[in-house]
């Protein structure tokens, strides 16, 4: 059983035309926890410090998003198209129920995904992310542009400053996060292009401006998490989807950005595992 997810193996699945590249990791057998990454994200863009401890209680599954990494096809032009894919996906490898674990554009998947089909879904983990028509974050692409522009003129990787605060607790944090993105070299996958990540932007700037979905339907057991200080999708937004979707559990980390649960790793991993441990009714 493998659970080091940089030694994970790549994997292929074809639906609907497209081929998705995916890797797995932990035991096999019950209901596996599906991962949605980030804007401009591939499957190298976790962090092994959440994965590997979750792989080791749970059957994990990462996959990246059409027209992204090793996948084919083009990027979908909307969250609720990159939901479909997801679906799709997910119904490939033949699975029926599922846990999903999205961080930031993945957790918008997430809510688009669970509201269109609820059996699907088990339990729901979102992280660093907001509602549909959520205040601020159709702002994601300027702030975006101008972090890449930060990260290009002094050398250093756009998620340092997009993920963490630029003080004396955020920088060390930051580092090592990116650091830890290194650990595989094997089979790495090719960067997100620009238009790739044009039409992520677009699409995230639309779910910011749309028309605000009924949170209230989702059912499921939810985990909500972010930091106090998230620049790229506002933190009180977290607090809106606590008060709207029924029996939600809400973490703020202190002193942290967009990429809280990967600062404070070590605080959040047990609050997931114990989370994703629990017996839901009916279900199990």
């Amino acid at each position: 059983m493998n659970t080091a997810y940089k030694d994970a193996p790549t994997n292929t699945i074809t639906s609907g035309g497209v081929t998705y590249a995916y890797r797995e990791l932990g035991p096999k057998g019950g209901v596996p926890v599906i991962f949605l990454v980030h804007l401009a994200g591939n499957m190298d863009n976790w962090d092994t410090r959440v994965i590997d401890p979750i792989a080791r209680k749970h059957h994990v599954i990462t996959f990246s998003n059409r027209g992204v990494g090793s996948s084919t096809g083009t990027v979908p032009k909307s969250i609720e198209s990159m939901a479909d894919d997801a679906v799709a996906f997910i119904n490939a490898l033949g699975y029926e129920k599922v846990d999903i674990f999205g961080f930031s554009m993945g957790a918008m998947i997430a809510q688009a995904l669970v509201l269109k089909h609820p059996t699907l879904v088990r339990k729901l983990i979102l992280a660093g992310t907001g509602p549909a028509g959520g205040k601020g974050i159709s702002k994601v692409v300027a702030t975006t542009y101008y972090d890449i522009l930060r990260g290009a003129l002094t050398r250093q990787d756009p998620k340092e400053f997009l993920f963490f605060n630029r003080n004396a607790t955020g920088k060390p944090a930051a580092k090592a996060f990116i650091e830890r993105l290194k650990e595989r070299t094997d089979y790495r996958e090719a960067p997100v292009t620009i238009k790739a990540l044009q039409t992520q932007l677009t699409a995230i700037r639309n779910w910011g401006r749309s028309q605000p979905k009924n949170l209230a339907a989702i059912t499921q057991p939810t985990l909500i998490a972010n930091g106090d200080n998230d620049r790229m999708v506002p933190s009180m937004l977290s607090n809106t989807m606590h008060h709207q979707i029924p029996g939600s559990e809400l973490v703020i980390y202190p002193d942290s950005g967009h990429g809280g649960i990967f600062q404070f790793h070590e605080r959040f991993v047990p609050v997931a595992l114990e989370f994703l441990s629990r017996r839901v009714a009916g279900t199990e």
